[in-house]
């Protein structure tokens, strides 16, 4: 199976590259606009990534306008066709948070803190489907779409060569008692199966640690292989998602995590606190 390609991806890095193209062609964006016979307002959409398409024609008069190559050509003529295209997560677009499935699918390193859950891409079905029904407001038709959505986001962890997933978690998280005891034993035990993983580090942040720098609430940092593709701070509340891709922003969430990290467990403290936890819900 092939790995999927973000389309949210492409077309930042398309938009890049025009930006990039312009600004050596000696252009303005409103020059580059009147003479390429766009108006500026669009031209703006294309190198902001808003436009979720540039048309083929749009694309070849910039191209001609900026005097690519073409080898050039043919590059962000792919960037524009893949950047149109859909993933597999559209179809559940009215569940998952707008475009999260779509950056996880080319990222290279998580770093996420949570502090009342356990990690998404680390959650059991049965956690899931607990976290779910604690809205008391869905139903089981869409509860049962969104444990499935889930458990295919969580995909990303098994490719051949997979991201580097780094896990900050509160100890209120592995203590809070979500579904039944066996939900959470089986919870406890899957993470310390991951937590075997040679790409994966869980680090457990106990209640002895106090105050930290993430305090204000849970979030996810996202890197990218390629440099060309800036990396994303994720931050998630019921009404709305945001992603912050600014350097000074990132910058932020950057020492956040690493500043917290320090006031954790180390990953086979960790894995032996999450064992202990486990054993008393045995017991």
């Amino acid at each position: 199976m092939a790995t999927p390609y973000s389309p949210s991806i492409r077309r930042r890095r398309l938009s890049s590259e025009l930006k990039r193209l312009r600004a050596q062609a000696g252009l303005t964006i409103v020059e580059a606009a009147k003479k390429a016979g766009l108006g500026k307002s669009s031209l703006g959409a294309i190198e902001q990534a808003e436009s979720k398409a540039v048309p083929a024609g749009t694309l070849n008069k910039l191209l001609d306008l900026y005097e690519v190559t073409p080898e050039q050509r043919a590059t962000l003529h792919e960037l524009a066709k893949l950047a149109g295209k859909k993933g597999w997560w559209s179809q559940y677009k009215d569940l998952i948070p707008q475009m999260l499935a779509d950056f996880e699918a080319e990222a290279s390193t998580f770093r996420t803190y949570e502090s009342q859950v356990i990690p998404g891409l680390l959650q059991t079905p049965q956690y899931a489907d607990a976290i779910f029904r604690a809205n008391l407001v869905r139903d089981d038709d869409e509860i049962d779409r969104r444990v499935e959505a889930r458990v295919k986001r969580q995909g990303v962890l098994n490719r051949v060569d997979p991201p580097t997933f780094m896990a900050l978690i509160d100890e209120a998280a592995l203590r809070r008692m979500v579904g039944t005891s066996d939900v959470m034993q089986e919870q406890l035990r899957h993470l310390t199966q991951m937590a075997s993983r040679h790409n994966i580090n869980i680090y457990v942040l106990p209640f002895s640690a106090g105050a930290h720098p993430s305090t204000e609430g849970s979030y996810v940092i996202m890197d990218f292989t390629d440099l060309r593709d800036a990396s994303i701070a994720y931050l998630e509340t019921p009404a709305t998602s945001m992603y912050l891709e600014e350097e000074h922003q990132v910058r932020l969430f950057n020492d956040m995590f690493g500043s917290t990290q320090s006031c954790a467990m180390a990953p086979v403290q960790s894995l032996a606190f999450i064992n202990r936890l486990l054993q008393e819900l045995e017991e």
